[in-house]
């Protein structure tokens, strides 16, 4: 791989592992599959520096307030009224500021590999990066999408976290546990007929990697099916 012609990477971790994107200007993204966290040191991507990172963990301990809601005072005891929190996980925020909206999450869920990644690999200028919850890059990624409908998802280690909105205006965030694809689909019709969106017209979109014989399934009821 000429890893000159890629100035960006997106890694995504989960108590599993990780996988990652690498990207550049005049060249195609080069995606991996989910590797084990015993390979991250030998990873040669990881050994070298990037104009963009982008650095995502799968946490389930996420909530979205409207900014005018919100207080940095209160993070703590409104995110524990969505989620349960164990008494030493640490809470914090990061405003999104296309949706007037403040994302409260936690990455307390029992890894320590987001924390190597973020110290191993770095920008240009030597800068380390923040880890963002999974439904940071989901909510970052809307406003890029043409269509009026907006579903943006990712799934894996048995945990849905969907996007849903119309226009510039936003209908749902939220993390579902889903034990398997199947039930994953479950919440993802429950939510476009409560949100009142036609699949048949809607392109939905994964950040995560998708099996043929899922991408088929979701195929006989979108327009059309984008993911890794």
């Amino acid at each position: 791989m000429e890893y000159g012609k890629y100035n960006g990477i997106s890694i995504q971790v989960s108590l599993s592992g990780y996988s990652f994107e690498i990207y550049g200007r005049d060249c195609e993204p080069v995606y991996t599959d989910w590797h084990d966290s015993g390979q991250v040191f030998t990873e040669p991507a990881f050994q070298r520096r990037y104009d963009e990172i982008g650095i995502s963990l799968f946490t389930r301990k996420c909530a979205l307030v409207p900014r005018q809601f919100f207080s940095p005072m209160m993070a703590g005891s409104l995110l524990s009224e969505v989620v349960r929190l164990d008494e030493n996980d640490i809470v914090e925020y990061v405003e999104i500021p296309e949706f007037a909206a403040v994302l409260l999450y936690s990455n307390s869920i029992g890894e320590s590999l987001s924390h190597t990644l973020s110290e191993m690999v770095r920008k240009t200028d030597g800068n380390k990066v923040r880890v963002y919850p999974e439904l940071y890059y989901l909510l970052k990624y809307l406003p890029s999408i043409r269509e009026y409908n907006k579903i943006v998802a990712s799934y894996h280690d048995g945990y849905l976290h969907l996007v849903m909105a119309q226009g510039k205006t936003l209908l749902l965030c939220n993390v579902f546990e889903a034990a398997d694809f199947t039930t994953a689909e479950y919440f993802i019709f429950l939510a476009l007929k409560k949100m009142q969106l036609n699949p048949e017209v809607s392109t939905i979109y994964f950040r995560t990697g998708l099996s043929e014989e899922e991408s088929m399934s979701l195929y006989r009821y979108f327009r059309s099916v984008e993911g890794r």
